[in-house]
């Protein structure tokens, strides 16, 4: 164990890392059934997901490993074009615009289903589109925690598969002679 961390090496020198779910420590036997069981103790009783790309959204507030309630949503947000000169600045503002208020949107559903209170908020996405989202002042109360989830656009299968990644140990296996 190292910093909350369960870690271990094989015969071979190989070795692994174990980290529970939302940044929890570890401070219990080194093996398996005991890790295990760590995992699901630790997921909160009500804890948050915010998942956010241009133009997609979707959010849920969470009891447990069960949806609490949870939306999703998508807003227009025209791709680039080739066009050059004053049409390529018309495009890009447009764009522009089209992405704030997709943001918009996404943060005023966010309040809307997160509401008031601390709770611990898993996030993915774009992390651009994320930061925006998350900069609105209604959001300022929640407490993002680990770890960030690579997703594609927002949908409802997504975002069922994003809580139950959430809630999953991460682990990291180094084989024998690897380069770290």
């Amino acid at each position: 164990m190292r910093d909350g961390v369960l870690v271990g090496t094989a015969e071979d020198g190989s070795d692994f890392t174990a980290v529970l779910p939302f940044a929890a420590p570890y401070g219990g036997p080194p093996d398996a059934p005991s890790f295990a069981g760590a995992v699901a103790s630790v997921v909160p009783s009500d804890w948050g997901v915010l998942l956010v790309r241009k133009g997609g959204f979707a959010v849920a507030r969470m009891a447990g490993e069960t949806f609490a309630e949870s939306k999703t949503g998508q807003r227009h947000v025209q791709g680039r074009t080739k066009a050059g000169g004053q049409s390529q600045q018309r495009f890009a503002r447009r764009r522009d615009n089209q992405a704030r208020q997709a943001y918009e949107a996404a943060a005023e559903h966010a309040a809307r289903i997160l509401g008031a209170g601390s709770r611990p908020v898993v996030v993915g996405g774009d992390h651009a589109a994320v930061e925006e989202v998350l900069a609105d002042p209604r959001l300022s109360w929640l407490s993002v925690v680990e770890p960030w989830l690579p997703v594609p656009d927002p949908r409802r299968g997504i975002l069922e598969q994003a809580a139950r990644d959430a809630c999953a140990a991460r682990f990291d296996v180094r084989n024998a002679g690897e380069a770290s």
